[in-house]
């Protein structure tokens, strides 16, 4: 069964969106800044193809439904933009892949920005920061006493340092949900530690 172009070219922005968001996992903390700017697209691109889906199930209605390019472009479209609907971040949590995580920590900051640190069981950690865009921080880890030492970092794209190491200490904070502080140094001679709040902690030592 032949489709008509414009089915063609529906069907395709349709492929191409369900592949941007489903693979979003490696490239988003990559865009840094630009990230925000290609979801502003996908957004657009998601109201176009749902008008677009709106007027295909009228013609469809015009033709009685007899026209099976229509309502199978119909399927496939309704299909996708409901699955990102319900998984905006895709079907597939690829980040469990990555193993289980021992230790969070997180922080929301000013403009709604929030930064999540999230250390694996295989020494490796990932810093995902959401402020005007998505910048991802991958590493190494090491453990002495209540310190954490960050190695093999690397940077996102917006980024040119990162902290030498983080100490692990008693939470001050009235909510539940917060076990513990995270304060982050640049160097040894750093006096202004970044902090962030654990949520989560089964390091062993």
């Amino acid at each position: 069964m032949l489709f008509s172009m414009k089915n063609k070219i529906l069907l395709l922005i349709t492929f191409i969106l369900f592949l941007i968001v489903n693979t979003a996992f490696f490239w988003e903390g990559k865009l840094g800044s630009f990230a925000m700017i290609l979801s502003v697209i996908l957004v657009i691109v998601y109201g176009v193809l749902t008008i677009s889906l709106l007027y295909q199930i009228y013609l469809a209605i015009l033709e009685k439904l007899k026209n099976k390019q229509r309502l199978i472009s119909i399927s496939i479209v309704a299909v996708v933009l409901v699955l990102i609907y319900f998984k905006p971040d895709g079907i597939i949590d690829f980040e469990k892949f990555q193993g289980n995580d021992l230790l969070i920590a997180e922080r929301e900051g000013a403009a709604n920005c929030y930064t999540t640190l999230k250390l694996k069981e295989d020494s490796k950690f990932v810093e995902k920061s959401i402020c005007f865009g998505i910048s991802e921080v991958t590493g190494k880890y090491s453990i002495k006493g209540d310190s954490i030492f960050f190695s093999d970092v690397q940077l996102g794209r917006d980024g040119s340092e990162y902290y030498q190491f983080a100490v692990i200490k008693q939470s001050t904070s009235e909510n539940k949900k917060i076990i513990g502080e995270l304060k982050r140094f640049m160097n040894y001679s750093d006096t202004l530690p970044h902090e962030l709040w654990i949520t989560k902690n089964e390091l062993k030592n």
